[in-house]
């Protein structure tokens, strides 16, 4: 019996000592892993259903924004991870101009905004519509990109395809459908989202236009090197050499 009272007290001492130092116990750790690759049908659907809902004919309204600037690339993460700024000769920087325009009257998107940046390794075009009354979805983007850095005008009359289709939900892990290449095997089968590839696609194509990215992207650039140039001084005349006659 006085065995038996022991065991109850050592383990009620046990269970105290672990209510007094909860900083002891682990704390569970939640992971979701978004399937980029082969998306579940009901993912499918989902991203089907935000890009039918795009307009394809929108009334902007009169309010609207345009932004440039450059900045600075984070080199400790990333694909510039490990490249410091005497290896890459200096520091990574990017170029960058961005359009938004608001939607008029009713409509499951409030806005839309398009970007387009480039660096020393790529260009990235990003194509983000804001939901206006949003209950599920926040909002949804369209990615493309280009390894081969060239002009931003060859690059947008080129018309790249989607690469990436993102939908951020609220309170739920996204949902992304993007184009793999194989890394250590071949790339996987796609050929099952190549129509939600195609309509991305088609809505990016329509918004190039109808945002002016054509034309706007590369004057807002050019106005970018203006500005980063630092102005050049005005030459000193040199003195006379030769004797006044």
């Amino acid at each position: 019996m006085l065995r038996r009272l022991l065991f109850f007290l050592a383990a009620w001492c046990i269970a105290g000592s672990a209510q007094e130092n909860p900083s002891q116990q682990q704390p569970q750790v939640k992971v979701n892993v978004l399937n980029v690759c082969a998306p579940s049908p009901e993912e499918q659907q989902e991203i089907a259903a935000a890009l039918s809902r795009v307009p394809r004919r929108p009334v902007f309204s009169q309010d609207f924004e345009v932004d440039r600037g450059r900045s600075v690339l984070d080199q400790t993460s990333g694909p510039l991870a490990g490249i410091s700024g005497a290896q890459a000769g200096g520091p990574a920087v990017a170029d960058f101009v961005r359009i938004r325009r608001d939607f008029s009257g009713p409509g499951p998107y409030s806005n839309v905004q398009y970007s387009f940046s480039r660096d020393d390794k790529q260009m990235v075009e990003t194509l983000v519509f804001r939901v206006r009354d949003p209950k599920d979805v926040l909002q949804v983007s369209i990615e493309d990109s280009a390894s081969t850095v060239t002009t931003a005008s060859a690059m947008l009359a080129s018309a790249t395809p989607a690469s990436r289709i993102k939908l951020e939900r609220f309170g739920k892990s996204s949902v992304v459908l993007a184009r793999c290449a194989g890394t250590a095997g071949p790339a996987p089968e796609q050929s099952a989202y190549q129509p939600l590839f195609t309509s991305a696609s088609a809505v990016l194509s329509d918004y190039r236009s109808l945002l002016r990215a054509k034309t706007m992207v590369p004057e807002e650039l050019a106005k970018i090197r203006r500005t980063a140039s630092p102005a050049t001084p005005a030459a000193k005349k040199a003195p006379a050499t030769g004797k006044s006659r």
